[in-house]
């Protein structure tokens, strides 16, 4: 007796998860929403992420030009 390969038993899995799914329309429902909430946290993590990089950039340019600026002061001696 042959025991089956490693296809057979990948498609007889998905069978029976496909099986149970058809059965139970509120587990397939969550997983669907487990999947969205997932990309969800990912693109929100990411654009959260450009803003930082934006802010910290425009927080650099804002600091060197105030710098630029001090910088052709001249403060008179006292004496």
């Amino acid at each position: 007796m042959m025991s089956p390969g490693v296809s057979e038993e990948v498609g007889e899995t998905a069978r029976s998860f496909f099986d149970v799914m058809k059965s139970q329309p509120a587990t397939l429902a969550l997983i669907v929403c487990n999947f969205a909430l997932l990309v969800f946290i990912f693109y929100a993590l990411y654009k959260a992420g450009e803003f930082r990089d934006n802010l910290i950039k425009s927080q650099f340019e804002y600091q060197r030009e105030i710098s630029s600026l001090l910088a052709k002061c001249v403060v008179p001696e006292h004496k």
